[in-house]
């Protein structure tokens, strides 16, 4: 049996210290709560007096209950009061020296069995734990902030932590009805060695003009259905203490990828460290305050489409769920849609798809039949490219390889009209190679939908350096009517989402193949911790394995980032069919 922790220390009451003394309390633990100077203590009592009454506010507890809570944290600026504790969780800013001068305090101070935790979130707890005569006894206990909401508990054990220790402090944190992972002392452990690359990323792509603020977060929002965009989760987070914990797995990893944007360092130096001081990448309307304010720049990023070219009807090529969703998506918002085919039995085949989606709805009660057939009305089967020589703008969502795309699009080039769009729905591919085909390469674009069209509200715009400005406003306006959300960026490979996404799953497996952590738990971390919808690797089988390869390819064939180039894993289980879902095997037997 899990031995009983009847009374733990909590050293520092920071928000962090504060949030896991409240989580014990609420467990009926009683608690040492130890800062340095009264002033430090104030905070913390105050900290926790605010939590606990928005808890009565939202009758999570009673008033009683909260009284109760309270009164089980003794508060101290003495470490010596610690001596009769069972285990001491240290939550002190994020300093080795610091935290490994309070754990050779603590280590003469408490007994023998004693178990010390360090909440740290990035740095190494066995140079903190050799400060001790018990390293055996030295365990990461990561809480995730705000730690009385977040369930993510990552138990960090050492080459040296007791096996025995591990279990019981698992056991521990499943008591305090957390979700604990097991991971090994290295970088950022799982979520952030995860997190943090994927935002240091984001900030390079604005620090680099790529995309607005605004549309790097919509874009991850959108398309991933991600609860924050990355430069949001900054300025929650702080951006002091994300370059903290960068530096830190920099120093650690060794990889380039973990070395603070430059950007990072200039913000921190002029005061904007994000919502703490009200200004970070984005503005508000105080210190702490979660209220997002207009700036100067939120003018600048604005899109203006009084140039925009008239759009009266529209044209698909190809068959596949993509171009079927992209059909339905137009004709649903009245635009009259041809639907080219390579014979009229695929067209007709690709428009009953449409027919059978729309009588989902229809059975769902999520649409009228007469609606229904009004839609299906406006979609007119082709087998002929001339079939497309009055539209407006043409939208080719074929097989993701550049040849065969390239084919489309010279033939696109000789019967569309004057003025008409041509856009491509690649993922990856350039738009420029696209546009290279035609002898009108001004009125090229990239209208990347995100499946399935009829669902996903994402549409990435994609400008090259021949691309006309009132075509960035046509497709703009045209999104925005179809009822998606719109984001630009420049013709490089993965655009914005999937060159943000799949070099974090790249990580991801990189990790699972140094056996650092299980798939099981690294996906619970980026859950639980992260707020995501999916795991990575519950992601990777979903999108296909050889997709996501070939995504990473061209992402690593354009950037020639050593981070970037696929992990062996990966090239291993596509090589032998393992693809994901459609095939029944990929990171998970189905």
């Amino acid at each position: 049996m899990a031995r009983e922790f009847g009374s733990v220390g909590v050293i520092g009451l920071g928000t962090m210290g504060s949030g896991i003394a409240e989580v014990l309390a609420r467990s009926g633990i009683a608690v040492v709560a130890v800062e340095v100077d009264a002033e430090g203590i104030e905070r913390g009592r105050e900290h926790l007096n605010r939590s606990t009454q928005r808890a009565v506010d939202k009758e999570k507890i009673d008033a009683q209950g909260r009284e109760a809570l309270l009164g089980r944290i003794t508060w101290t600026e003495s470490l010596a009061d610690l001596a009769g504790v069972d285990l001491v969780i240290e939550a002190v800013p994020e300093n080795l020296e610091l935290k490994s001068r309070i754990f050779a305090e603590v280590d003469e101070i408490v007994g023998a069995e004693t178990i010390i935790c360090s909440n740290t979130s990035s740095l190494s707890v066995t140079e903190i734990g050799v400060h001790t005569k018990r390293p055996g006894k030295v365990v990461g206990m990561h809480f995730f902030n705000p730690a009385p909401v977040q369930k993510l508990v990552e138990i960090v054990r050492t080459v040296v932590t007791e096996p025995a220790v591990i279990d019981e402090v698992v056991a521990f944190a499943e008591k305090l009805g957390k979700t604990p992972v097991v991971v090994g002392d290295r970088a950022g452990f799982i979520a952030n060695a995860l997190l943090f690359g994927y935002l240091n990323h984001a900030v390079t792509m604005y620090e680099q003009s790529y995309a607005s603020r605004e549309d790097l977060d919509a874009a991850m929002r959108y398309g991933c259905n991600y609860p924050m965009g990355p430069l949001q989760l900054l300025d929650l987070i702080g951006l002091d203490t994300a370059y903290e914990i960068l530096e830190s797995m920099y120093r650690q990893s060794r990889n380039r990828l973990h070395a603070p944007a430059p950007l990072l360092k200039q913000m921190i130096t002029a005061g904007l460290c994000g919502r703490k001081t009200g200004r970070g990448f984005y503005s508000y309307d105080g210190p702490d305050s979660p209220n997002v304010v207009a700036d100067a720049e939120s003018a600048a990023a604005a899109i203006d489409t009084a140039t925009a070219r008239p759009i009266q009807s529209a044209g698909v090529v190809g068959t596949g769920t993509m171009a079927t969703g992209i059909v339905e998506v137009l004709a649903k918002s009245g635009y009259p849609v041809v639907l080219r085919a390579r014979s009229t039995e695929k067209a007709e085949a690709a428009r009953a798809k449409v027919r059978k989606s729309l009588d989902k709805q229809v059975s769902k009660g999520k649409l009228e039949e007469s609606a229904a057939e009004e839609i299906i009305g406006r979609i007119t089967p082709a087998a002929e490219f001339s079939a497309l020589s009055q539209v407006d703008i043409v939208i080719e969502a074929v097989a993701e390889e550049l040849p065969i795309k390239q084919e489309v699009f010279a033939e696109l080039d000789k019967v569309a009209k004057p003025g008409a769009i041509l856009a491509t729905t690649t993922s990856s591919l350039p738009v420029v190679e696209c546009a290279a085909a035609t002898s009108r390469p001004a009125d090229v674009i990239g209208m990347h939908f995100f499946n399935p069209a009829p669902v996903m509200k994402l549409v990435e715009v994609v400008r090259t350096i021949a691309t006309d400005s009132d075509v960035v406003a046509t497709v703009h306006a045209l999104s925005e009517k179809v009822r998606k959300h719109p984001v630009h960026c420049a013709d490089r490979a993965g655009f914005i989402t999937n060159a943000l996404l799949f070099p974090y799953l790249n990580d991801a497996v990189n990790m699972l193949e140094a056996h650092y952590a299980t798939a099981d738990d690294i996906d619970t971390a980026m859950k639980v911790g992260c707020g995501l919808p999916m795991g990575p690797f519950e992601l990777l089988d979903v999108v296909g394995l050889d997709v996501s390869l070939a995504i990473e390819r061209t992402l690593y064939n354009e950037f020639r980032e050593a981070g970037y180039s696929p992990a062996p894993l990966l090239e291993h289980l596509v090589t032998a069919g393992r693809l994901g879902r459609k095939t029944g095997n990929g990171f998970r037997a189905y």
